[in-house]
Parts: C-alpha cells; structure tokens; sequence
C-alpha cells in the first residue's frame, strides 16, 4: 500500500514523517505548493530519507516517492 499526500502548506509535512515512519511507501504530490514551499518539503524529505536509509524518487516536476 502506497500513501499518496497533497500537502496544502509546510505544516503538513508531519503526515508524510507519520506514514513513512510506520513503513508505508509515500507518495508527496506538491503541485498545489509554491516553489519555495515545495523546495522546503522535498528537503525535509531528503533529510528524513537519508536517516532513515529509505529512498526518494522524483516521478515528476513536483511529485514524490519516499520509500521506506
């Protein structure tokens, strides 16, 4: 099972730490987000990724894969 989020601010990037945590691959759709906002987002996620040795692959312009 795969989590798909569409964040609708940075304050939302709690659900994507959530569901990757518990070891459920996510799906990050950030079209909705500014530039700056989803650069923010992505970062966090690189930064949780990489402590968690997971992986993240970019499916498109602003969409996401974290894998735990």
């Amino acid at each position: 099972m795969v989590k798909s989020l569409r964040p609708q601010n940075y304050n939302e990037v709690l659900y994507v730490g959530h569901f990757f945590r518990k070891g459920v691959p996510v799906l990050m759709d950030l079209t909705d987000l500014p530039d700056g906002d989803a650069k923010r987002l992505v970062d966090f996620a690189t930064g949780l990724v990489f402590g968690r040795g997971g992986a993240l692959d970019r499916v498109d312009r602003k969409l996401f894969l974290l894998q735990p």
